[in-house]
C-alpha cells in the first residue's frame, strides 16, 4: 500500500466503519468475456480492496470502467470485462464508501487544484475565459522529466496543419516525450511535409497547391514501398518531423485507425481492439499526459488513465493531465467523460505549443 505523501490524504483505516467493514466480497465468472451480476465498476481514483486478512491493498494498473479481479497470489487488478476469464474471482458490490469491502478514496488529494470529490460524469469547469498559466504547465513538464516521468503525448492532426510541428519535435528531442498516441492522420500529414513540402496540400503559409489533393496519398505510398515508417526514415526517404523525431530518438508511437483513413500506412493498428491495447501499454507507465487537438483519442486515452500513480518511492500522486484544443466544447467533454483531474486548455495547437515550448525553455534553466 502506498505510504502518506505530500498532497495526498491517506483513509484512516482505524475508524470503526472500516475495521468493521467486511472483506471484499467475489463471484467467480463463468464464462470468458462476461462478468458476474453486481459487479463493481472502478473509476479513475484511488480505490482500496479490503482482504479476508483485514488489511486493505490498491489494485494494480487503476482506471474507469473495469472490474477488480484478484490474481493466484491475492492482489488485485483493474481489469476490462473483455479480459475475464472463466474462474476468475470479480469484486462484486456496488457501493464505494468501504461498507462493502471497497473504499473510493474521492477526497485523497488536498493539494490545490488536486482532483477532489466524487467520480462522476458532466462535472467540467472549462472556460475560453479562464487564463492559460503557462508557467504552471511548464514546471509540470519540467518536474515530471527530472524526476524520470513518464511522459504520454496524445496529438491529434491540427497539431502538424497548425504549425506546432516543429515545436513537437523539439519536445521529443529533449525529453519531455516518452510515448506518442495518435491517428494515422498525424502520422500522414506529418510525413507529407517532410516527403512533399506540403500539409493537406497546402504550404507552410496555408496556401493551396496544384495536385496538392493527391499530395498525402504520395506521402502513403512511398513509407508503403520502404515498408514501414522506420524503415522511411532509415533510408533517408523521411528526413524530419514528428515521426521522424521519434524513430531517431526512439520514442515508441501508437498509430491507431479508423474507418476514414487514407490508405493507412503500414505501421497503423486498424484492429480497434489491438490499438486499444496497445495504447494501454503506455497508459499504465504514464506519470503524465498530454493531449493536443484530438476529442476522440484524448478521451480514449483518458478513460484507461486513472488520476494518480505510484511513484518509485511507493507514494501517491496525482497524474497531471492537460488536455487542449481550440473548441471550449472538446476540452469541456473530456472531463464529462470523467478524467476530471485535466487541466483544460482553450487555445489553438501552434499557440499552445509555441508558448510552452518558450516557458519550458525558461523553466529547465532554472534549478
Amino acid at each position: 500500500m502506498a505510504r502518506k505523501t505530500p498532497g495526498y490524504r491517506v483513509p484512516d483505516f482505524t475508524t470503526a466503519r472500516l475495521t468493521k467493514a467486511p472483506a471484499a466480497q467475489t463471484a467467480r465468472v463463468e464464462r470468458d468475456g462476461v462478468l458476474p451480476d453486481g459487479f463493481f465498476a472502478t473509476t479513475n481514483l484511488p480505490t482500496y480492496v479490503k482482504n479476508p486478512d483485514g488489511s486493505w491493498s490498491m489494485p494494480r494498473q487503476p482506471r474507469m470502467d473495469a472490474c477488480l479481479v484478484r490474481d493466484e497470489d491475492g492482489a488485485w487488478w483493474a481489469r476490462e470485462g473483455r479480459r475475464v476469464q472463466r474462474g476468475d474471482e470479480v469484486v462484486v458490490g456496488r457501493t464505494e464508501d468501504g461498507s462493502e469491502g471497497v473504499l473510493v478514496h474521492a477526497s485523497g488529494f488536498t493539494a490545490p487544484g488536486a482532483a477532489g470529490g466524487d467520480f462522476h460524469f458532466m462535472q467540467s469547469q472549462v472556460s475560453r475565459e479562464k487564463p492559460i498559466d503557462y508557467g504552471r504547465l511548464a514546471q509540470m513538464l519540467v518536474d515530471e522529466k527530472r524526476r524520470g516521468g513518464y511522459i504520454i503525448w496524445v496529438a491529434g492532426p491540427a497539431l502538424v496543419h497548425s504549425r506546432a510541428r516543429d515545436n513537437m519535435v523539439w519536445f521529443i528531442r529533449n525529453g519531455f516525450v516518452q510515448a506518442v498516441l495518435a491517428g494515422n492522420a498525424v502520422a500522414v500529414h506529418d510525413i507529407e511535409a517532410s516527403v512533399v513540402g506540403t500539409t493537406l496540400g497546402m504550404t507552410s503559409e496555408g496556401a493551396p497547391t496544384e495536385g496538392g489533393h493527391s499530395a498525402h496519398m504520395r506521402a502513403i505510398n512511398a513509407v508503403r514501398r520502404a515498408g514501414s515508417i522506420a524503415d522511411a526514415v532509415t533510408t533517408g526517404i523521411v528526413t524530419g518531423g514528428i515521426m521522424h523525431a521519434c524513430v531517431v530518438e526512439h520514442v515508441p508511437f501508437v498509430l491507431c485507425g479508423s474507418i476514414r483513413d487514407d490508405g493507412p500506412l503500414p505501421d497503423v493498428i486498424t484492429d480497434a481492439i489491438a490499438g486499444q491495447d496497445a495504447m494501454r501499454a503506455h497508459c499504465v507507465r504514464a506519470t503524465m499526459a498530454v493531449m493536443v487537438a484530438t476529442a476522440l483519442h484524448s478521451i480514449a486515452v483518458g478513460n484507461m488513465l486513472p488520476a494518480y500513480y505510484e511513484a518509485a518511492d511507493q507514494t501517491l500522486r496525482e497524474l497531471p493531465t492537460i488536455s487542449v484544443d481550440a473548441s471550449e466544447f472538446l476540452v469541456s467533454k473530456l472531463k464529462d467523460r470523467g478524467t476530471h483531474q485535466a487541466v483544460g486548455v482553450v487555445t489553438n495547437a501552434q499557440d499552445f505549443m509555441s508558448i510552452l515550448r518558450a516557458v519550458v525553455e525558461e523553466a529547465v534553466q532554472q534549478p
